[in-house]
């Protein structure tokens, strides 16, 4: 059998397979170091910048957190004090309102009467009669008064106008046939009074909460 015969190459493959990297120049290193440098650089500001801004707005809102907060406690605490002095403005003002009603009382005893009065002669004028009693220190003065008060609405019914040594100054009582009303300071008083205090009892309660 004939031998194979080997081809043989003058190159050499061990040096062919070697590559050589292309110089670069000095200028050319030391520019593409700058550059490197310098994205290097604002890579590192821009993760710095970036940085503080989420931590500036972390510390925002933790700083809108605790205003509105704050501002809760400050409505609660104006709410609590506005409670105690509208309670206190609502007692000072029973006590005026109680101030004024005597005076005006003791200075024109008839007014309300006169006023009742009038209200019941214009709806009862087919009333055969319609009594009125009012203090006794009153009485003269009264019946006067209330007899030319029905003569101007037309009451041609009968009325009789009474002393009641127990009837308060400025009050009256007012009946006819079916029915009648009354008219009682000191009663009046006490119901506005027990409103008026379930009322401050309810604002001061809300404002010691």
């Amino acid at each position: 059998m004939a031998a194979i015969a080997k081809f043989m190459f003058d190159a050499d493959f061990g040096r062919a397979a070697e590559v050589k990297a292309p110089a670069i120049a000095a200028a050319e290193h030391e520019a593409a170091l700058a550059a490197a440098e310098a994205r290097g650089y604002r890579d590192g500001m821009n993760a710095a910048e970036a940085q503080a801004r989420t931590e500036a707005e972390r510390r925002l809102a933790v700083g809108f957190e605790r205003i509105a907060a704050g501002i809760e406690q400050l409505r609660t605490s104006l709410k609590r004090v506005e409670d105690r002095f509208e309670a206190e403005a609502v007692e000072v003002a029973l006590a005026v309102g109680r101030k004024l009603a005597a005076d005006l009382i003791a200075k024109e005893p008839f007014a309300e009467i006169s006023a009742l009065a009038d209200q019941c002669f214009r709806e009862m004028l087919s009333a055969p009669h319609i009594v009125v009693r009012v203090n006794n220190s009153l009485y003269s003065d009264a019946k006067q008064r209330l007899e030319e008060i029905a003569r101007a609405r037309g009451f041609e019914g009968r009325l009789v106008v009474m002393a009641e040594a127990d009837i308060a100054p400025g009050d009256c009582r007012i009946e006819w046939a079916d029915g009648g009303l009354k008219r009682d300071r000191a009663a009046t008083e006490a119901q506005i009074a027990e409103a008026v205090g379930r009322y401050i009892a309810a604002r001061r309660g809300a404002a010691t909460s």
